[in-house]
């Protein structure tokens, strides 16, 4: 009874949807129908808002109607601009739209969109861990937390669109926005990925924030992968946000797929996307992608090929879409792709409840950003975002200590901001240097003094900076605005004497030496590589000097990538990775010094131990990679965990819809902590199509001292399944034996056990079930 019950309201649900979608398209239909051919051009153009200002912050309609007498579709990075108060840039927002309404032929509303990756990226707007820390606490309902509480100050400020989550499945230990993602593997980008899409945009577009997938397809080392690769992992995570959260934009990478650039490619925008997915939303330009478009001379010839390929909007300014009448007057520009390009703008603002007689265009109340929620939120993720490496028993520190802090870390807001939050695109877009710190971001030092328990004296010296030269390389990538020689020709100044002899000095008066050291936001981020992914600079021989003191040393990496320190980790007494954590991160890296709280997390990427610029990953073999230091998955704790009592089901049929698998977790130890469980699937024959070992499932398990408890995870037979293309693309779910395990990583499996799917092979076009669900 209660199946039929939820088949119902599934199809209720259904026609509903239907229902809506068809008179979304009939209102698109006929506003197409009435709009001149220059307001559909400008459909599919973009601005900046502070262009139709003037400089006491009035609208300036002058400019309005020298600028956008026929209306506009977009407006870039709208938040990001100038750092403005909350309040004031819901203003000018209010002052566009009704410009906008109440003077262009159809009175059509912009869409305003901006950056939120790790939070709204404006002054004041909370500043959260980034992706790559957060991808490690394997918590999507942290994740979905956050992008809520993201997407309800965006839309009180009047933005309605993002231009996020980046979900680019990234392999190359080295690639310069890896900080962006959620590591490598397809699952977890998928899984945290749909949680960031299900918050902001809170399954109601009219409320949320339009959440757009990035950057499609294979962007950051997965472009060349081949076919089921690409289409297995690759593919994953922005159709699991499509098919699953209802994301409805899309972002085609700066790179090429099979020889031809994503923003002008068919096979990926058109049959891919459209044809394959069934996708029915809006695809943006990456910011300058048109204008790089290879081996076409003009802005006309650009633009033709993006269009035509199913790219719909040039971003950031239009400039090669405004050539678009003279294409279709020329029989370039495809008159259905045209079309095709305004409806699909048109469509997502119908979507938004952009046209309904109440429209949420922003708030009329006043806008306090940063509240005590949204700072608890951003701790919350960041304790469980940083990973515990190593631990020779001096962690948690304890007792009467003299603790010396010190490293170019350790004292600075550039430890705790990844790429995309305000502080760090003023400083690397706008070359603003004073004046960031909004919200107030803690730093270590700060937090390890807020958070001292009696007995602890701390004392600090810088002792080296980040790196005495310009190391961040020059290369024609990416958006480019960057590509200024004075943009990237930087060195961040601390402010800061870094005074080695004073630092050495105090090092041996200490008990125990924190080392904060890693990269800051002109070491990693888009456009910005540097010589290698060994500490930048002198760091590493700086700790060389600290560990010849004989003193225990803590060694805290900070940064947006897993950085080369087997030269010096093993003669650490521990080892943390705690990359960008966020404004709170100096809050909960010292909460995790001081033993507050149990390190939890686990490795979303392989941590290589050798300078590597290709791509690896945990899925490639079930034996470790000599290359790796530390594994997928991996992560340390204060206490220690049991598992056992596995139960699997010894057969399942190819036409089951799922199955129950069961185990036991107890912490045996003497402190509450969280354990992260994984469930990854494995052949046991080499003719099998899938991976010699894939992350399926996890568990993230909450455990008092001694407290044991029964896992239960339900697996989808789907997830066995594998991608195959002999003339038509399709799932399969084919007979055979697999192995379940369950891993405290993935190179540390406790348990496995054997399952046999029996039964004719079940083809599919696409998936219905994608993750396994832990039965609370």
């Amino acid at each position: 009874m209660r199946k039929k019950i939820l088949l119902m309201c599934a199809s209720i649900a259904l026609v509903s949807c239907n229902n809506q979608t068809i008179l979304i398209n009939q209102q698109v239909d006929a506003l197409y129908d009435r709009m001149s051919q220059e307001e559909r051009i400008n459909q599919l153009r973009s601005g900046y808002m502070d262009d139709l200002f003037d400089e006491q912050g009035n609208l300036d309609t002058v400019k309005c109607k020298e600028l956008i007498p026929f209306g506009i579709g977009h407006f870039s990075q709208y938040a990001s601009q100038k750092p403005l108060d909350a309040n004031i840039l819901r203003d000018r927002v209010a002052a566009v739209q009704d410009w906008l309404i109440h003077h262009t032929p159809n009175g059509i509303p912009a869409l305003f969109h901006e950056e939120v990756l790790s939070g709204v990226n404006t002054k004041d707007a909370t500043i959260y861990p980034q992706q790559i820390g957060q991808a490690c606490s394997f918590n999507p309902e942290l994740a979905e937390r956050k992008t809520l509480q993201t997407g309800i100050d965006m839309r009180k400020m009047g933005g309605v669109l993002s231009l996020s989550p980046m979900v680019d499945v990234c392999r190359n230990p080295s690639f310069n926005r890896l900080e962006e993602s959620y590591g490598e593997d397809g699952y977890l980008s998928a899984v945290m990925g749909t949680a960031f899409v299900k918050g902001l945009q809170q399954g109601d577009l009219t409320k949320g924030v339009g959440a757009c997938s990035k950057h499609y397809l294979g962007y950051g080392g997965g472009g060349d992968a081949k076919e089921k690769e690409m289409m297995e992992e690759i593919l994953l995570p922005h159709e699991t946000m499509i098919r699953l959260a209802g994301s409805k934009a899309l972002m085609p990478g700066y790179h090429a797929v099979h020889g031809t650039n994503c923003v002008a490619n068919h096979e990926i925008l058109t049959d891919i996307l459209r044809g394959y997915l069934g996708f029915d939303g809006m695809v943006v330009s990456d910011y300058t992608a048109i204008d790089q478009i290879p081996g076409l001379d003009t802005p006309l010839q650009k633009a033709t090929a993006a269009i035509n390929a199913g790219n719909d909007v040039d971003f950031p300014h239009g400039a090669n879409y405004k050539f678009l009448q003279e294409g279709l007057d020329k029989g370039m520009v495809k008159s259905e792709a045209f079309e095709r390009a305004v409806k699909d703008v048109l469509r997502h603002k119908y979507r938004q409840g952009l046209f309904d007689k109440n429209a949420y265009l922003y708030s009329k109340d006043p806008i306090q950003l940063d509240s005590k929620e949204e700072r608890q939120t951003a701790y919350d993720i960041a304790t469980q975002s940083v990973v515990l490496l190593e631990n020779k028993g001096i962690l948690p520190l304890r007792g009467k200590q003299n603790i010396f802090v010190t490293g170019p870390n350790a004292n600075t807001m550039w430890a705790m901001c990844g790429d995309y939050s305000f502080p760090a695109m003023t400083y690397f877009w706008k070359k603003v240097t004073e004046d960031l710190d909004h919200p107030h971001i803690v730093k270590l030092l700060e937090g390890m003094k807020d958070r001292k328990p009696a007995g602890i004296n701390i004392s600090y010296s810088r002792g080296c900076d980040w790196t005495d030269t310009i190391e961040t390389k020059y290369a024609v990538s990416g958006d480019e605005r960057a590509w200024e020689y004075e943009v990237l020709h930087r060195k961040v100044d601390s402010g800061e004497k870094a005074d080695e002899t004073e630092a050495l000095a105090m090092a041996k008066e200490a008990d125990v030496i924190i080392a904060a050291v890693g990269e800051n936001v002109m070491l990693c981020g888009e456009n910005r590589d540097r010589q290698g992914l060994c500490l930048p600079g002198h760091q590493e021989q700086y700790v060389e000097r600290l560990l010849a003191t004989g003193k225990p040393v803590v060694l805290v990496v900070f940064g947006g990538r897993a950085q080369v320190i087997s030269n010096i980790a093993n003669r650490c007494a521990a080892v943390i990775q705690a990359w960008y954590p966020g404004e709170e991160g100096g809050h909960a890296v010292a909460d995790i010094l001081y033993g507050n709280v149990s390190p939890s997390a686990k490795l979303s990427v392989s941590y290589p131990n050798v300078e590597l610029d290709e791509p690896i990953c945990y899925n490639y073999s079930a034996k470790q990679d000599s290359r790796v230091a530390w594994p997928f998955g991996y992560g340390l704790s204060y206490t220690t965990f049991d598992y056992s009592n596995l139960e699997v089901p010894a057969e399942v049929k190819t036409s089951d819809e799922s199955l129950h698998i069961a185990f036991e977790v107890a912490n045996t130890g003497k402190m509450d902590a969280d354990e992260i469980a994984q469930v990854y699937l494995s052949p046991t024959q080499e003719n099998q199509n899938i991976r010699p070992i894939q992350l399926q499932g996890f568990a993230r398990i909450s455990l008092k001292a001694g407290e044991r408890k029964k896992v239960k995870v339900k697996l989808y037979t789907e997830q066995f399944g594998y991608y195959s293309n002999n003339g038509k693309r399709q799932w399969n779910i084919a007979p055979g034996t697999f192995t379940v395990k369950i891993g405290a990583s993935s190179q540390d499996i406790k348990l496995q056990k054997n399952i046999t799917v029996k039964g004719d092979i079940v083809v599919k076009t696409l998936r219905d079930f994608y993750f396994s669900e832990v039965i609370k």
